[in-house]
């Protein structure tokens, strides 16, 4: 076929299974753009309000349904725009596919219009080097459908990630006769198995162990390992607890469930990981957040404990924790071998003496209800954290799909909204950036369209994205938006307070007159934007005013009234955080929790 550039992106694309792209026009692009309405290579393409949400958007379409998606901008600010994106999707092994434009190859170096060209020629691509596992950039039109199977191949290849390709504006343009190569001649058949070796040490580790947790990461997610997961968890009477992105990996409403660990991870997941004599982690990296800034004690201990470790990059294993047995594999598989290497004989007399573990567990997990439930049943006006996730989690569906935004949002539904499928919660669990929430949950409902989906986020970060509400009512995408209006950035006030005894910057508040606090009329700009919206200041409007959003068919929004000052999520963990020296108290506490941290 003879085909330009754009003719040869845009087709790889369509042939390589892309149903969706993502982006703003801009010069340096739109003859790339110009293809996704040719014959042969036309792709629905979704216009968002700002390049930053293509990449979410695309984010949150892989997360909920485990295919790509492709999102694409200009050069210059539109570019650089997608850097947020593109680093959220490296620091959760996200794979998507970002093609922008580039300087005409004759005219690079020259300073042309929104190049950066001080340091190298050309240097955003060096900038993108930073937050994808790799860069391609097109010297020639007809390298290109060697670079489209190259870039998907390392986008979607063991440990997956964002790639980025850039395509000068002149071989956007230029044609030649090529061939698309098959997606599947260019990449490997089925995953990497486990050492037999390592899984019969992980078998006997396992059969050895009188309090054995299960940690399961956002990698037991993308290996559809939560099957084998629950399965060996119950052949062996293991707790299972999870990271943020890990939630979903085990039914929450499973007898062994225990919730997730780490700072606001539940009373029981932290209490039972933290007294667990071997821990195996499935697809997990133990970043702070998640290992309490890997205090002894908080909400893991090794050692004592001992750690079975499985992981697709050999770069995790040992960066954190000493590991006992460390396995390089993908995780379903292994968890399967495991499984199999364990006689049902093995098994029934590790049962045998399980009795009072379990009595533990199930201890725990009522003294964890205990606390929480004040929170979540409360109905107190302005409402806690918790009251609107406890009326959501009463009208949507089991497999409805809930977006936590960063601050409190993200721990308090992490603690308070159960799920019961893999893929069903999703929030950016390791870059955790303002603005992700809203257009990831435009890409999870394209993705998923029979499903209920719910992003729920805080105003600060809700109005990091308002734009987007727009990109939702133009195409028709009818995901719910629960924004909890605190009227600030209350998580970041509640950290300030914590490790300063003050707070600076953390609220909405009229600067002149008597500092009333202030915020938007966020259901009448929902409104004004076309969308269907409600604003719920009573506790006994909450189930039935979401009920209506789910039902309605159509983008809406229900804003909810939030407390500034009712707590957010509980702090069953620790962070390492220090505090400026003059503060004296603070400091002694942080001295003491950082004497037992175990990373080094």
């Amino acid at each position: 076929m003879r085909l330009t550039g754009g003719q040869i992106v845009a087709t790889a694309l369509k042939d390589y299974g892309i149903e969706y792209v993502a982006g703003v026009p801009g010069h340096g692009i739109w003859s790339l753009f110009d293809a996704f309405l040719a014959e042969g290579s036309h792709i629905p393409f979704i216009q968002v309000m700002h390049e930053q949400s293509a990449v979410h958007m695309a984010d949150g379409y892989f997360r909920a349904s485990g295919k790509p998606m492709a999102c694409s901008t200009s050069i210059g600010p539109g570019a650089t725009n997608t850097i947020i994106g593109l680093a959220t999707c490296y620091t959760d092994s996200i794979p998507a596919f970002y093609v922008s434009g580039g300087p005409a190859t004759h005219m690079k170096g020259h300073g042309v219009m929104q190049e950066l060209e001080r340091q190298q020629e050309n240097a955003f691509p060096r900038i993108t080097e930073q937050v994808t596992k790799r860069v391609y950039k097109a010297g020639r039109v007809d390298e290109l459908p060697f670079i489209m199977h190259r870039a998907f191949n390392t986008m979607l290849s063991g440990r997956p990630g964002p790639v980025h390709v850039e395509v000068p504006m002149d071989i956007q343009t230029e044609a030649a006769e090529v061939t698309i190569h098959p997606l599947a001649q260019r990449m490997a058949v089925g995953v990497a198995y486990p050492d037999p070796i390592a899984v019969e040490r992980a078998a006997a580790l396992l059969l050895s162990a009188e309090r054995p947790v299960i940690l399961a990461g956002g990698g037991a997610i993308s290996a559809n390992a939560s099957q084998a997961l629950t399965a060996l968890a119950e052949k062996i009477g293991a707790a299972v607890s999870t990271t943020w992105n890990g939630k979903g990996a085990i039914s929450e409403d499973h007898p062994l469930s225990i919730g997730a660990i780490g700072q606001t991870g539940t009373s029981c997941g932290n209490k039972i990981t933290a007294s667990a004599d071997v821990v195996m982690s499935v697809g997990c990296r133990f970043t702070d957040w998640s290992a309490s800034s890997y205090r002894k004690g908080a909400s893991i201990s090794i050692p004592p404990g001992k750690l079975i470790h499985i992981d697709l990059d050999h770069h995790e294993i040992g960066k954190n924790y000493a590991t006992e047995v460390g396995i390089v594999a993908d995780a379903r598989v292994t968890l399967e071998a495991i499984l199999s290497a364990i006689s049902d004989q093995q098994a029934a007399r590790v049962m045998n003496r399980r009795d009072r573990y379990l009595a533990d567990i199930h201890a725990a997990k009522v003294e964890w209800e205990a606390m929480l439930a004040p929170r979540r049943d409360s109905h107190e006006s302005p409402f806690t954290s918790q009251r609107p996730l406890g009326a959501l989690r009463k009208v949507m569906d089991r497999n409805g799909i809930i977006l936590a935004g960063s601050g409190n949002t993200q721990g308090a539904v992490k603690q308070t909204f159960p799920v019961y499928e893999p893929r069903t919660h999703l929030t950016s669990g390791s870059f955790s950036p303002m603005g992700w929430a809203v257009p990831a949950a435009l890409g999870a409902k394209l993705a998923m369209p029979d499903r209920q989906v719910v992003a729920v986020v805080g105003d600060g970060d809700f109005m990091m994205s308002l734009p987007e509400m727009g990109t939702a009512v133009m195409n028709g995408i009818p995901a719910v938006f629960l924004v909890q209006n605190n009227r600030g950035y209350m998580s970041i006030r509640g950290g300030q307070r914590k490790f300063m005894g003050r707070h600076v910057a953390s609220e909405f508040n009229y600067h002149k007159g008597n500092g009333e606090p202030y915020t938007a009329n966020i259901s009448e700009v929902a409104k004004n934007f076309g969308m269907e919206s409600w604003k719920v200041e009573d506790s006994a409007d909450l189930e039935k005013t979401l009920k209506a959003a789910l039902d309605c068919g159509a983008p809406a929004l229900v804003e909810v009234t939030t407390s500034r000052d009712a707590a957010g999520p509980f702090v069953t963990g620790w962070w390492d955080f220090p505090s400026p020296e003059y503060y004296d108290k603070e400091q002694e506490a942080y001295a003491e929790g950082r004497a037992l941290e175990q990373h080094l």
